[in-house]
């Protein structure tokens, strides 16, 4: 999917990622600069986010979300940040100098918050953050997911596969009643958009539609 401005300042696209070859999510809050869980868009990517940007920051919601951030960093030599927690499995990743850590309630750049998830992996964050028209965003990495019919990402919310929950069938209850928790306290902040890792964005009606998964 090219680039689109889904919301004033805030383009989104998919692509494949270069590991697992199936459409993840990306954003751009241009009025910041600041890329999320960089995948560079279709066609000449480097060259889009020159003319839209160019990028001066990169924040990852965790550690996997790494896809390419090498090229970014290598083309614009701007810094990655992770949460701490996270930083141990980016030793020898090409690109792993540029890498800048921030803990969990941290302000990021662009005035982006960070919030603590925690669960799934110890990195999972969310980031808040109010576009210049007023519109508020929250970003989430892989705790919960879009995932239609036939393997479209416009489904309901949802859970990712049990198998990836977590590794013993008998922890997996426990990791999603901590994820619910998360979620439910990201329900205070003020925000209509949710922008998934995996699965399209929802520009309105985001909050919503979490408030009814956690009640589920």
């Amino acid at each position: 999917m090219q680039p689109r401005e889904i919301l004033p300042g805030l383009w989104h696209w998919t692509a494949a990622h270069p590991k697992i070859q199936i459409e993840v999510s990306t954003y751009f809050v241009r009025p910041a600069r600041v890329l999320l869980d960089p995948l560079l868009p279709p066609g000449d990517g480097l060259a889009w986010l020159r003319e839209h940007g160019p990028p001066e920051h990169v924040i990852l919601t965790n550690r996997h979300h790494w896809r390419h951030c090498s090229e970014v960093g290598a083309a614009f030599d701007c810094p990655v940040w992770c949460n701490e927690t996270g930083l141990d499995e980016l030793e020898g990743v090409e690109g792993r100098e540029r890498v800048r850590s921030f803990r969990a309630g941290e302000k990021l750049a662009g005035g982006i918050e960070s919030h603590e998830v925690g669960f799934l992996c110890p990195d999972e964050t969310a980031l808040h953050f109010v576009l210049e028209g007023g519109e508020g965003c929250l970003a989430v990495a892989d705790g919960v997911v879009r995932i239609g019919a036939g393997g479209a990402d416009d489904g309901e919310l949802a859970f990712v596969p049990d198998a990836l929950i977590a590794a013993s069938p008998d922890a997996v209850a426990r990791v999603k009643r901590g994820l619910a928790a998360a979620y439910r306290r990201l329900l205070d902040l003020d925000w209509d958009a949710l922008l998934l890792a995996h699965g399209l964005p929802i520009e309105r009606g985001g909050k919503d539609a979490l408030a009814r998964f956690v009640a589920c």
